[in-house]
């Protein structure tokens, strides 16, 4: 599916002072919001809005299995080129990490080159979708791959979710402050949004002949790490544009650069302080994280890298301010948790997309 490429855990994993075994996470520990353990291969209910532990050990869902009879979705791919691009043109990247800010110790000094950069796109395409109708589409983070097509293919029969076009987006390249990853998908603002909307979007109708829904309610947004930071960035600040939002192992921890006065603690500050002292919004939101998910004090020590912590405030602070939410700690599972997504992807895809209805037509 989107599990996070290897490239890219790998920079993750050496921005820490080493790639060392990370520490594993009881669901009981000292400041864990309370949850519900489940049993062996179950999931939670479909209609809860709560807490859950699954695993260690997992079943794969059936869905992934091909089914005799069921119609299967196409897939196409096509290349954006930044030099043909208004927006995240040029890119950017590094040479080393960066070192501390003396004059704000939650800011990094990184020197950064342009880069010119090239961008894959793979669009999943239900065989149910009919040509010239508004179709749900979801996002994908770190594409282009499409391994769910099966998933979706069998999900979309048994009508549990609507005929979605699926959009899987290549990142513009490396990872964290410094590289066209991270200004993408880390930084607390719309721009991300934005350039999906007017850069990715258009290409994907025009060279796929779809048309995709205006509906904020029709759309979602889903990735892994700081795809699944940005899939919640995208859905905060263009809730104009999205309302569904899917993440594992989701990055809600300060690695925004260049630094934001306006948000100086990054994705951190989700939990620490937006969710919390703004009015609800419309956006229905799937956490997940591993117990061995990354704890990365990293040249910063700012407090504020942990993982699980970030993930476990995130539902505190969802709960209180009465969200539609599911989390689901993950057991024997560490960043990425692709072990425990075999078992709950599929859940989770239906459970972001319970009760949407498509608008009728004026």
């Amino acid at each position: 599916m989107f599990k996070l490429r290897t490239a890219v855990l790998i920079a993750t994993l050496a921005c820490s002072s080493s790639a060392t075994a990370q520490p594993v996470r009881k669901y009981d520990d000292k400041g864990a919001p309370p949850f519900k353990v489940l049993k062996e291969g179950e999931n939670p209910p479909i209609d809860a809005y709560d807490n859950f532990v699954i695993g260690p050990k997992y079943v794969p869902a059936p869905e992934r299995k091909k089914v005799e009879g069921v119609p299967e979705g196409k897939v196409e791919q096509f290349e954006i080129d930044s030099k043909d691009t208004k927006l995240f043109n040029p890119g950017i990247a590094r040479k080393v990490f960066g070192k501390v800010d003396p004059k704000n110790p939650k800011a990094l000094i990184v020197e950064t080159h342009a880069i010119d950069y090239k961008r894959k796109v793979g669009v999943y395409i239900p065989a149910q979708y009919k040509e010239g109708t508004e179709a749900p589409f979801m996002v994908v983070h770190d594409g282009p791959g499409l391994g769910m097509r099966t998933v979706l293919d069998n999900l979309i029969a048994q009508k549990r979710i609507p005929p979605l076009v699926v959009i899987s987006i290549a990142n513009g390249g490396g990872d964290a402050q410094g590289h066209e990853r991270g200004k993408e998908y880390d930084n607390m603002n719309g721009d991300y949004a934005e350039y999906i909307e007017t850069e990715v979007l258009p290409r994907v109708e025009k060279a796929c002949k779809v048309k995709l829904t205006k509906d904020p309610d029709g759309r979602a947004a889903m990735g892994n790490s700081s795809g699944g930071s940005a899939a919640l960035i995208m859905a905060w600040f263009r809730t104009d544009l999205y309302h569904r939002v899917l993440t594992t192992s989701g990055t809600f921890v300060n690695q925004a650069w260049p630094f934001d006065p306006k948000f100086p603690d990054g994705a951190w500050g989700f939990h620490e302080a937006l969710v919390p002292k703004s009015a609800k919004k419309p956006i229905r939101i799937f956490l997940s994280v591993g117990d061995k998910d990354l704890l990365n004090p990293n040249v910063m020590r700012d407090d504020m890298h942990d993982w699980v912590e970030a993930n476990h405030r995130m539902a505190r602070v969802l709960k209180d301010k009465g969200y539609e939410y599911q989390y689901l700690f993950c057991q024997g599972a560490g960043h990425g948790i692709g072990n425990a997504q075999s078992q709950f992807l599929p859940h989770a895809i239906e459970w972001v997309w319970k009760g949407y209805a498509p608008k009728k037509d004026k």
